[in-house]
This record gives C-alpha cells, sequence and structure tokens, in this order.
C-alpha cells in the first residue's frame, strides 16, 4: 500500500487562532460574570468541522457535512456543581444563561469534593503543540476526498463474481478546544483527523455471507494510506471463506496487531478511578502488586509530536506528563481525577490516559506465527463481554488455524473465555508491530493455553 498526495487548494494559510478573539473574550467575560455572581467556573469553546463521503459499489451514497460552536460552562456553587451547555454566543445571552446557570446549581444537592484542581497542576506552558493539526486541512477540495473513496471502490469492482456489495468511506474533521477557569488555567488545542475504510461482502459456500474490512486514519492527510484499502479489505474476504469451527481446546493464541487493544481495554477500563471508587474493578488494591506478565510493560506517554491522543492538558487542565503504567508487570499508577482523589482521599494523578504505549518485543507477527506448531491467529472478534468486577471474560472470535508455522484454516463461531488478569499472565511473547493510527499503540501478543470454544 502507498500514499499520495490528492489534490489540494491552496487559498488560505494556516492560521494559528483557531478559535475566534471575540469568542475567546466572551469565555473570559462569562468567567468574571460568574465570579462575580459567586461561582467559581471552567469554561470551554468548542468548535469544530465534520465531513463524511461513502460509496456504495459505484453509487455515492452519502454526502455529509457538519460544524459545531457552542461554550461548556462548569461551575462550582456553594459545594454544588452544575454542567451546561449552549450554541447563543452573544454576551447578552450567555450572562443571562450563565445566571440561570449559577441559580439552578444552587438547588442541587451538596457534592463538595467537586472542586477544580490546584492550579499548580494544570499545564502552564504554550498553545498549539505536539502537531496534532494539519495545517493544510481547511484546504483539501471536496472532490479529492470523494476521489479517495472512489478510488477503494475502483480497486476491486467487477474483479471477483461473487462480490455482493462493496463500500467504501472517507472521513475527516476538526476539532478546536479554548478552555479557561477560575483557578488560573488557560489552555487551547487543535486537532484534525482524515480516515479511509472500505468493506467487502462476497457469496460463501452454504449461503454464508462472508465480509471483512480494511481502513488507515491520520492526523495529517499526506500520512494516510490512500491505495489498497479496498484491495486488502478484498483480500480479507477471501481469506474468510470456508470458514468452520474446529476442536474445543487449550491453544496458544496470536492476537493480530489490529485486534490487541481489544482484550487492553477492561485492564485500562479496571484502573478508572470511577471504577474503583464504585468497587467495580477487579484491580482494587493493587498498586506496585505485579498483576501480569512480566513481559509487558504499559506506558502513557502523551507528548508524541503527532500521535492519536497527544495532549498537553487532561479534561480539567491537569499538565499531562510520560508515566509508566505497568513496568514488567507491576501496576504503578491509576487514573485519578480531582473528584476522586477527593472522594477516596487519594493523590490525583490524571484523568485518563493519552497514548498507551507497549515496550515492543524483537519480531513481528509473522516471525512468531512461523515459531507455532498448533494455535489460533485471532484476526476479529464477534460481540462477547467482561466483567468489570470480577475480570471474567467470553469474546466471540474469527481468525486462522495455525499448524507448523501457518494459517492453514479460517475458523469463526468459536468462543474464548477466560479471566482477563490470568490471560495476561500467559503472555508468552510481544510483537514489535503496533498500530500507529490509534492511541492505543499495542503490538501483536501470543497467549499460552487460551480456553477456545467450538465443536
Amino acid at each position: 500500500m502507498g500514499r499520495i498526495s490528492p489534490p489540494i487548494h491552496r487559498k488560505a494559510k494556516y492560521k494559528k487562532e483557531m478559535i475566534a478573539s471575540e469568542h475567546k473574550n466572551l469565555a473570559r467575560e462569562t468567567m468574571d460574570f460568574a465570579l462575580q455572581h459567586g461561582a467559581n467556573a471552567r469554561i470551554s469553546i468548542i468548535s469544530g468541522t465534520n465531513s463524511a463521503f461513502e460509496y456504495r459499489d459505484n453509487t455515492l451514497d452519502k454526502l455529509q457535512q457538519a460544524a459545531e460552536n457552542r461554550m461548556e460552562i462548569e461551575l462550582f456553587v456553594d459545594s454544588r456543581y452544575g454542567s451546561y451547555s449552549t450554541n447563543r454566543m452573544d454576551r447578552e445571552s450567555l450572562f443571562k444563561f450563565t445566571l440561570s446557570a449559577i441559580e439552578s446549581t444552587r438547588y442541587l444537592d451538596k457534592d463538595p469534593e467537586k472542586t477544580l484542581p490546584e492550579f499548580s497542576r494544570c499545564y502552564q506552558g504554550k498553545m498549539f503543540t505536539l502537531d496534532t493539526y494539519d495545517p493544510d486541512f481547511k484546504n483539501i477540495a471536496i472532490d479529492a476526498k470523494l476521489e479517495l473513496a472512489k478510488n477503494q471502490i475502483d480497486e476491486i469492482f467487477g474483479v471477483d463474481e461473487r462480490i455482493i456489495s462493496i463500500s467504501s468511506e472517507y472521513n475527516d474533521g476538526e476539532s478546536f478546544l479554548y478552555m479557561i477557569a477560575s483557578n488560573g488555567f488557560e489552555g487551547e488545542t487543535a486537532h484534525s483527523t482524515c480516515s479511509l475504510y472500505a468493506s467487502v461482502a462476497m457469496k460463501g459456500a452454504n449461503d454464508s455471507r462472508p465480509s471483512a474490512y480494511w481502513h488507515d486514519s491520520a492526523l495529517y492527510l499526506n500520512d494516510l494510506t490512500t491505495v489498497g484499502i479496498g484491495k486488502t479489505a478484498y483480500e480479507k474476504t477471501l481469506q474468510k471463506l470456508n470458514q468452520t469451527k474446529i476442536a474445543s481446546g487449550k491453544y496458544p493464541m496470536l492476537l493480530d496487531n489490529t485486534q490487541s487493544v481489544r482484550l487492553l481495554t477492561p485492564l485500562i477500563s479496571a484502573l478508572n478511578g470511577y471504577a474503583l471508587q464504585q468497587e467495580n474493578s477487579f484491580l482494587i488494591d493493587k498498586l506496585n502488586e505485579k498483576i501480569i506478565s512480566e513481559k509487558v510493560t504499559v506506558v502513557d506517554n502523551p507528548h508524541i509530536d503527532r500521535a492519536f491522543g497527544a495532549r498537553m492538558f487532561d479534561d480539567e487542565g491537569v499538565a499531562t506528563k510520560k508515566r509508566n503504567i505497568i513496568e514488567k508487570g507491576i501496576l504503578n499508577t491509576y487514573f485519578i481525577d480531582t473528584y476522586i482523589s477527593k472522594k477516596m482521599n487519594i493523590q490525583p494523578t490524571i484523568s485518563s490516559p493519552s497514548v498507551v504505549v507497549f515496550e515492543p518485543g524483537k519480531r513481528p507477527h509473522t516471525e512468531i506465527m512461523a515459531d507455532m506448531d498448533t494455535g489460533i491467529w485471532v484476526t476479529g472478534f464477534n460481540g462477547g463481554n467482561s466483567n468489570s468486577s470480577t475480570g471474567d471474560f467470553s469474546f466471540g472470535i474469527e481468525g486462522f488455524l495455525v499448524e507448523n508455522g501457518k494459517p492453514v484454516k479460517p475458523v469463526n463461531e468459536m468462543n474464548i473465555t477466560g479471566n482477563i488478569l490470568s490471560l495476561w499472565n500467559s503472555v508468552l511473547e510481544v510483537g514489535n508491530d503496533p498500530k500507529l493510527n490509534s492511541s492505543k499503540r499495542v503490538p501483536s501478543i501470543l497467549f499460552d493455553g487460551v480456553d477456545f470454544s467450538g465443536i
């Protein structure tokens, strides 16, 4: 797959001023107004645009564009908290809205732990860092977006009479945030993103209708893979022809790097402060203990340039920093915001992770697979769930039976069951092939002795 640069209309120059000055001034004036009426506040101006262009076979099926521009006002009044939103961006309307919101908040139950963070914890640096906004974003021509989507159809249209349908979609968006708080914090961010997606459905044996997809996404259009998305979706669908179940049992499981996030998510969710405070986490009181395999080290690295999830501050304005989440299997941190820290009487950290990065191993999945005698390469999930209190899980899977280092039979309609901690303690090898088009950069992972239910 390659990358191309579609036509761009270069009419407007890149501007650092993403949020209009008058709207920033309105936020500051609204902040002063709230303070004058007895309320602390955190005020955010949020604006952005989104577009989507979808083809089904050779027909343009969807053309959608949207824009938003709103102010969110969080109020802290007499130990009470309220959150409000409006798109009325004129001074008179905002003051009237804010006064009504303050009065409404005073009727709420007290929640004294709900406060702004200490200013010393807040980000106090420059704005527009980390290269998360494509300066050419606004200049991408609509016909270029349409062409990108249509090209994925053209790659495979008519190549196989078994194809039932092909769909391809180009999406992009930009978002801007300006935040100010009465504790002294002021910050601003800008993000852009674009993506290409294609899916293919085919006629299979016994009236089956196997389908598969492929996609890519990037913050900058020039970083987006724009060739081969449709072809890859077609090839993945071909691989699913004649899928079947195999015998139940314990097998080594090679988890594809496109699916690794699915089994990481329950682990990360269990570190969330709200889950801990509500005693709805299987990782309560596990800090500084070994919880999973020593082969696993996971870092939250929020300051990677041009990365999904990169940020200098969280949704409270608290400064982000690099921190080890799990180091050689040992749990090093929870994600604790200001509110939960006061509810639980513990030190705050950060509200949520930014860019989750696995310490890579030495080999890609192809080399790991080559050393497998018999196992299952999981390339997709089909439903299922995990219990946030116990960590027990059951997921439907599809993939391939591996024998003598090669995939020999496509499988589906099988389940894996077990416990998240037991699973992550069975890691045999971590790959070196994380997907970079996600805020969770997780490589292929080989697990030992996973329970598969088939026939």
